[in-house]
């Protein structure tokens, strides 16, 4: 775990470096906030079988989630785009990528038979489906009718 110098007080804090939907890591004991270890919403965050409860359905807010694989053409096409979603985000929902390959179980609980798919989830519940490669302003258009 990193540690990160408060500058209201200059202690001295661990911090999960994991970025947490919601959670804004504070100082241990002023209690102000650490903005050098807020969460990281201007990537995707990548998602496993084992932090998939933690990272998605315990989580507050809006995630989009990419279930994709390395060799799947149509999923590289939209690398890029769950990329530039991350980065507009400015925190009003959360870009993750599930690698179904490699985390099976997940992708058997949500019946991922097709990739890409995207799935949007509200506050830990899953509300909508993309299957296929998807235009960015169709994947926009979805994601705010959830994230307003």
């Amino acid at each position: 775990m990193p540690i990160v110098i408060c500058e209201k007080c200059g202690t001295k804090n661990r911090v999960d470096a994991t970025p947490h939907i919601g959670r804004i890591a504070k100082c241990g004991k002023c209690g102000a906030a650490l903005p050098a270890a807020s969460a990281d919403f201007d990537k995707p965050l990548i998602v496993t079988d084992q932090s998939f409860p933690q990272e998605i359905l315990n989580t507050k807010g809006v995630v989009l989630l990419d279930c994709w694989a390395p060799w799947c053409g149509p999923c590289r096409m939209i690398g890029p785009i769950m990329e530039q979603l991350a980065a507009e985000s400015q925190g009003r929902y959360r870009v993750a990528k599930l690698n179904v390959d490699d985390n099976p179980r997940t992708a058997s609980q949500f019946q991922i038979q097709s990739i890409p798919t995207m799935l949007i989830f509200k506050d830990g519940k899953l509300v909508d489906r993309l299957i296929g490669a998807q235009p960015k302003p169709a994947i926009v258009s979805r994601l705010a009718a959830h994230a307003s």
